[in-house]
């Protein structure tokens, strides 16, 4: 079963955090503050039914959101 795409928010070297969907090799886009990815990202992710992924300044996953439907029956 193919994995779900995910849409990340990603730290950049120039002080900026990316928005970037699995499989492309550029960021959708590119935000002075966190805050702004995160909502960018909560919008991509919602439109093509996709895993939102926020990640630290140090690269790890601190947050996953799960957007459309999932993959199996979950209670709650």
């Amino acid at each position: 079963m193919p994995r779900k795409p995910h849409v990340a928010v990603e730290p950049r070297r120039i002080r900026r955090w990316a928005v970037q969907t699995n499989g492309t090799q550029r960021a959708d886009s590119l935000h002075r503050l966190k805050s702004q990815a995160i909502a960018r990202a909560r919008e991509l992710a919602a439109n093509k039914h996709a895993e939102l992924v926020i990640k630290t300044l140090r690269g790890r996953v601190r947050a996953k959101d799960s957007h459309g439907r999932d993959s199996r029956r979950s209670p709650g």
